[in-house]
């Protein structure tokens, strides 16, 4: 039988084979079993709580339902439910922290489009539950559930302050620094951002205009939001503001757009935010920590300026799981999912673009100015479907070619090589000082790929 878990949390077709009432309502009564022990367990008991989880969602259509299930099980299995309603998902993974509740729930799909949801857990502090604790929840799916009686079942109330919460804790991540003379555009992808992010840059002192902030539960990420960058160019070049900001459904992560419509990803992010810290002695061991999948750019300007980074395997747990192991202070990805150890627990794109914002309006230079401090090189993406990935790191042929493309890229590029986890799939991406050096030999491994690989 496949994994449930896949790289955040549980994920598909709403009502498909995968996530439907009943799987939400069972998941939840096994995690009830597994993410209320621990040393926090202890301390609850001995002061006689019950455990506490905060639940949160999108405000996709099917996550009425599905949290409502999430919640049932829940309270079924004793814990009580704070319903924070629609709130981005990084303002979950802060209350869970912020109360010291046992774990959090968050039911959402982040960037796929309407149809499909998802559901993710945050263990006690806010952080993201390693593949040990999610096996052992899917395990427990086949366990009895705990079904306590009378007065001991969950009860489920709202979550009445959990936006002001956040509110005040992002602005407090200033520092006193303010927006004021910034026109800001935001792009809230119709979703969980659109209530709090407004608001957010609006208290932060700038003036701001909003697009997709209209969410209706079926129109999340179509056609706006971090992954449709158009809606926010146009509206930044023609209004002449000073920068766009774009999340995604969930609001986990952040891109960005100069005044010139010009788009700023990840990478550049990163690059911007680790100068900014470094020249504040808040980034720890001048170490940036970031995926294999980043441009060659982004290490080549941060070596520039004395800064070490730390590639690790693409997704946004291994970061945090670098950030923590090493007590890093920064890292994320090249899509978005950027990651302030010191106050957040996993990627917050409200955040990341509070601190982009306000390292625009610390320094009086534009985000195209800032940006510049990276150069991109052309990189090209080819996914090669119908191959057995299985067989990709022992293919003699295959890592022949890949020596081969090194060597002749030398220090003006890279390779590399990776096997999708669900699809008969290798993705071989070429990154090169040029476009067509970069897609030429994209091609050709994708060749190599084919023929030696082929079902």
């Amino acid at each position: 039988m496949a994994r449930l878990f896949g790289t955040d949390g549980v994920r598909g077709l709403a009502n498909g084979e995968v996530i439907t009432a009943h799987l939400a309502l069972e998941l939840s009564q096994a995690a009830a079993t597994v993410l209320t022990q621990g040393r926090h367990a202890e301390r609850r008991r001995a002061e006689g709580r019950r455990p506490r989880a905060v639940l949160a969602r999108d405000p996709r259509i099917s996550g009425e339902f599905i949290a409502a299930a999430v919640a049932s099980g829940l309270a079924s299995s004793g814990i009580d439910v704070l319903d924070a309603g629609v709130i981005p998902t990084p303002a979950a993974a802060f209350l869970v922290d912020d109360i010291g509740a046992d774990f959090g729930v968050v039911v959402s799909a982040s960037h796929n489009p309407a149809p499909d949801n998802g559901i993710k857990f945050f263990a006690y502090g806010g952080t993201k539950l390693p593949d040990e604790v999610e096996d052992r929840i899917e395990a427990a799916l086949e366990s009895p559930e705990l079904l306590p009686t009378g007065a001991d079942v969950g009860r489920i109330r709202r979550f009445a302050d959990a936006e002001d919460r956040y509110l005040v804790h992002l602005l407090g991540t200033l520092g006193g620094q303010r927006l004021d003379g910034l026109h800001v555009v935001l792009d809230c992808a119709h979703g969980a951002a659109a209530g709090i992010s407004p608001q957010l840059f609006t208290d932060a002192g700038a003036r701001v205009t909003v697009i997709g902030n209209d969410p209706d539960g079926v129109n999340i990420n179509d056609g706006v939001g971090s992954t449709h960058l158009g809606p926010l160019q146009k509206t930044v070049v023609e209004l002449g503001a000073d920068l766009g900001i774009a999340h995604d459904g969930d609001a986990d992560r952040c891109l960005a757009v100069d005044h010139d419509g010009e788009v700023v990803d990840g990478d550049r992010i990163m690059a911007i935010l680790a100068l900014s810290l470094r020249s504040r002695g808040m980034l720890t061991d001048d170490t940036l920590v970031a995926t294999v999948m980043s441009n060659l750019g982004l290490k080549i300007a941060m070596a520039e300026h004395g800064i070490r980074m730390l590639e690790t395997a693409v997704g946004d747990r291994y970061v945090l799981e670098a950030l923590g192991e090493h007590g890093l202070a920064l890292g994320g990805e090249q899509s978005g999912h950027i990651v302030f150890r010191e106050y957040s627990t996993t990627g917050d794109g409200l955040l990341t673009g509070l601190q982009l914002a306000a390292e625009v309006a610390r320094t009086g230079k534009t985000l195209a100015e800032l940006a510049a401090v990276m150069t991109v090189y052309p990189q090209v993406l080819v996914n090669v479907r119908g191959v057995d990935r299985a067989r990709l790191a022992d293919d003699e042929g295959v890592q022949a070619a890949v020596r081969d493309a090194e060597a002749r890229l030398g220090e003006t590029g890279r390779v590399l090589l990776r096997p999708s986890g669900t699809e008969p799939l290798v993705r071989v991406m070429v990154e090169a000082a040029d476009q067509a050096t970069a897609e030429s030999l994209a091609e050709e491994l994708a060749d190599v790929v084919r023929a030696r690989l082929a079902i």
